[in-house]
C-alpha cells in the first residue's frame, strides 16, 4: 500500500516541478503560444489535484501507527499545491489581467 502512495508520490514531484517550470514561461509569452501553455498548466493542475486525491485514499488506507507520518506529508503536498495554483493565478493575472476566471478555476478543486 504505501508503495502505491510513493508512486503517486514520485508523479507528484515530477509533475509539480514541470508546472513550477511552465508557469515561470507564462509572462515571457504571447498570443496563442500563452493561451496553448495557460491550458496545459491548468490540465497539469487538475492532475496534480488528482494525484493528491489518490494519496489521500492511500492515507486512509494505511494502519494508524503509521499513518501520522503519511498525514504529515499530504499535508506538506497540499500547502505546495496551494503554492503552485497562487503562483499561476498571480503569473496568468499579471500579464492578462484575468484574475477572477482563473482563480475560480483553481480553488473550486479545494471548496
Amino acid at each position: 500500500m504505501s508503495s502505491d502512495f510513493e508512486g503517486y508520490e514520485q508523479d507528484f514531484s515530477v509533475l509539480t516541478a514541470e508546472i513550477t517550470n511552465r508557469i515561470g514561461k507564462i509572462p515571457k509569452l504571447v498570443g496563442d503560444e500563452k493561451r496553448q501553455l495557460v491550458s496545459s498548466v491548468e490540465k497539469q493542475l487538475e492532475e496534480a489535484r488528482e494525484l493528491l486525491e489518490q494519496m489521500e485514499l492511500e492515507v486512509r488506507e494505511i494502519p494508524p501507527q503509521s499513518r501520522a507520518m503519511y498525514s504529515s506529508r499530504m499535508k506538506s503536498y497540499k500547502q505546495e499545491m496551494e503554492k503552485l495554483d497562487t503562483d499561476f493565478v498571480r503569473m496568468f493575472s499579471t500579464s492578462t489581467g484575468e484574475t477572477q476566471k482563473i482563480r475560480i478555476s483553481c480553488k473550486s478543486s479545494f471548496i
